[in-house]
């Protein structure tokens, strides 16, 4: 069964977020799922025709992940978006958050110090499901730098098409307006 594009038109009228940048980056993600979708089906095709030993598979196999990871960043990143209003430091969140890095605070400080840093990619705060620690992590690519066995919680983008339309180089200018509309409860519901 083949994916299908989420809808995510009720972030348009976002603080901080033009309706030009967001409906770009939609489109941005609706060509990650097309391209999930068309890989799996020709992947599916040379299986079935024995073809598995062909250099062209094997490329093939390894941008899936590229394309996967490209559409499931974008799904938890615009699901974790459309909210109002601070972190509730006595919500299950914010205590885990203050337990893990010593006060709320000090995770939100090293959550912009990660997504400042140069480069492109994703600032993840991720769950260990093994452990149940809580980690900040620099994902480089969609397919590079995720964590095995680890949940999203909070996804940022900082790939330029996140932010450089509204915000050109400006990337702390961006984060302030991604926390100002951060939707907790939908970050909070990822949290084992």
């Amino acid at each position: 069964m083949p994916y299908t594009a989420k809808d995510y038109g009720k972030l348009i009228g976002m603080d901080g977020f033009s309706e030009t940048l967001l409906k770009n980056h939609f489109t941005l993600y609706q060509g990650y799922v097309t391209n999930t979708n068309k890989l799996m089906d020709i992947l599916g095709a040379m299986l079935a025709e024995g073809k598995t030993a062909a250099p062209e598979y094997a490329e093939l196999k390894r941008r899936l992940g590229w394309e996967f990871n490209g559409m499931r960043l974008h799904e938890y990143y615009f699901e974790n978006l459309g909210g109002k209003g601070a972190l509730d430091a006595g919500s299950r969140l914010g205590k885990a958050l203050a337990a893990e890095f010593g006060g709320v605070d000090k995770w939100e400080a090293d959550f912009r110090a990660t997504g400042a840093m140069r480069g492109i990619g994703w600032v993840v705060l991720y769950q260990d499901t093994g452990g149940g620690r809580l980690i900040n992590q620099w994902v480089n690519e969609h397919d590079v730098g995720n964590p095995a066995g680890a949940t999203p919680i909070l996804v940022m983008d900082v790939f330029e098409h996140a932010f450089m339309v509204d915000y050109g180089l400006k990337r702390a200018d961006y984060i302030a307006s991604f926390f100002k509309n951060i939707d907790w409860k939908a970050a909070e519901g990822r949290l084992k």
